[in-house]
């Protein structure tokens, strides 16, 4: 089981084990809330912090991270929840550095 984040002090964990199959790829994204959110991160951490990528290289480490070939969606996902950005021409992608307090 994965667990990726504590809710309330920890009464709360989200658990996204049954998103990912038993090779740790992602079967299907939750439709909303937090859950949906730690899918995402989930996913963003598949990418290192200060290194551009092509959205060839996305859609590849992407698709090796997903059973149900929609990279197209989790790009966008990624990117809407801000867990990568891209130039506004999609040339160059990169993970941002998230900051916890």
């Amino acid at each position: 089981m994965i667990l990726l984040s504590c809710i309330n002090g920890g009464n709360v964990l989200s658990k996204i084990d049954k998103f990912l199959d038993t090779k740790g790829r992602i079967i299907q994204l939750p439709s909303k809330g937090i859950i949906k959110q730690e899918v995402l991160k989930y996913l963003a951490s598949k990418f290192k912090v200060d290194t551009d990528y092509t959205e060839k290289e996305v859609n590849e480490i992407i698709k090796s991270w997903h059973t149900f070939d929609d990279y197209f969606l989790l790009r966008r996902e990624l990117i809407d929840y801000q867990f990568i950005c891209r130039t506004i021409d999609g040339s160059r992608y990169w993970k941002k550095e998230f900051i916890t307090i």
